[in-house]
């Protein structure tokens, strides 16, 4: 019960790590208008994604782009792109492992390698969140650097967006999820020592019992 209690909460984590995944991938707010200096209203705000940017008027009107040539963008949003699409498709593949040994399901008889196939479930999960967490952490300092460095005008200063926040819970859930995973490994229900039962004593036609019985 325990260690199914344990590929319950993990394969859970898992999940909604991999759906928070999905969400900042989508999402155009990695890098968003740095309010700094005495510019504290302004007109529009920018918003800077994988896939397009975004302006928003303060008027509420957001007009999107999408981004033309991937070889123009930087090679911090470039890696992003790559990194959250394989961890996406990485979660998907580790729901498909874990459901297939997962001990509610019948898809693998033997316990043993239902177990091992829980925890290569985990694995894969562990290794989506560490994909994730890749580019947010280098597109966090690249985001940091430039917001300190005095040769960066204040216009094209930008400060740490929605989706990073969201794409470190992911990543969060998705590591802690993976070690659920893998400390999940139910006792076999063998012993490994089998008993063996000895014919009981036939008696004879006269009340005493054979003699074979006592050799």
């Amino acid at each position: 019960m325990v260690s199914a209690g344990l590929e319950i909460l993990g394969l859970s984590l898992c999940v909604i790590g991999s759906l928070l995944v999905m969400v900042s991938c989508g999402l155009p707010m990695w890098k968003v208008t740095a309010f700094i200096e005495a510019n504290i209203v302004v007109a529009q705000t920018i918003w800077d994604g994988l896939w397009m940017s975004c302006v928003v008027q303060s008027t509420g009107q957001m007009q999107c782009k999408v981004h033309d040539s991937v070889l123009a963008l930087s090679h911090d949003l470039q890696a992003a792109r790559a990194l959250t699409i394989i961890s996406s498709v990485m979660g998907v593949l580790g729901l498909m492992v874990v459901i297939a040994g997962a001990q509610c399901t019948n898809c693998i008889r033997a316990e043993y390698v239902k177990a091992r196939v829980v925890n290569s479930g985990g694995v894969i999960y562990i290794i989506s969140g560490l994909f994730i967490l890749v580019p947010l952490c280098w597109m966090a300092n690249n985001i940091i650097s430039d917001f300190y460095n005095p040769q960066v005008p204040a216009s094209k200063k930008r400060e740490i967006g929605a989706a990073l926040y969201i794409g470190w819970a992911a990543s969060a859930l998705l590591l802690i999820g993976g070690a659920l995973l893998c400390c999940s490994c139910p006792s076999s229900g063998n012993s490994g020592y089998s008993v063996k039962y000895s014919p009981t004593k036939r008696a004879t036609q006269n009340g005493d019992y054979d003699k074979r019985n006592y050799v």
